[in-house]
């Protein structure tokens, strides 16, 4: 056998060798992977399980959340009816005093003769139902000598004033009042042009 044949021989056997370690090592491997698999489909089980449990859960809270916030939402209209009511009835119930002295106005305008008596007491009352709406944050626009303004004024007509009064209120023919910075009622007036 010849040099060169040795080597070849010998390189055969530390092929075959390596090839033997890598068989070996490719049935480690694969017996590894088996388990892993094995391990992975057990994973998986306990991963779909466990995100299955927290599906439901969600589910869950969702639906307690749904419920608490349609039970917010009717106890909150209730609230606001109840206030509105509320708020009207205190209206009324301060405007009863006036009331009364109206009746008694009406009462003494037929058992008496003194024009002068009778005109006082309605301009008290006058006086307190201002005063009650002033109190109610409810306060007359002004019209005397103000621009016209639409956010505040209805024009029921307009009237030929000159060129210093184009624009402005010449005449009011029904008060309007804001509650608070809203309009309720527009002041019906006359514009120059």
């Amino acid at each position: 056998m010849s040099k060169k044949e040795k080597i070849m021989e010998g390189t055969k056997d530390e092929v075959q060798v390596t090839k033997d370690e890598v068989q070996g090592t490719k049935e480690e491997v694969q017996g590894t992977t088996d388990e892993v698999q094995g391990t992975t489909e057990e994973s998986k089980d306990e991963r779909i399980a466990e995100l299955e449990e927290r599906i439901a859960e969600l589910e869950d809270k969702n639906l307690r959340m749904m419920a608490e916030f349609d039970n917010f939402r009717r106890r909150t209209n209730k609230e606001k009816l109840d206030l509105m009511a509320t708020a009207g009835e205190r209206i009324f119930t301060e405007m009863l005093p006036l009331v009364d002295d109206f009746e008694r106005a009406v009462a003494v305008m037929d058992m008496t003769n003194d024009i002068d008596a009778v005109r006082e007491g309605i301009k008290l009352i006058q006086q307190k139902f201002l005063s009650f709406l002033d109190k109610n944050d409810v306060h007359p626009i002004e019209t005397e000598d103000a621009d016209f303004n639409t956010d505040e004024h209805e024009a029921v007509t307009t009237f030929a004033a000159g060129e210093e009064k184009k624009g402005k209120v010449i005449d009011c023919t029904q008060k309007g009042y804001k509650l608070g910075e809203k309009v309720i009622r527009f002041a019906k007036v006359v514009v120059g042009e």
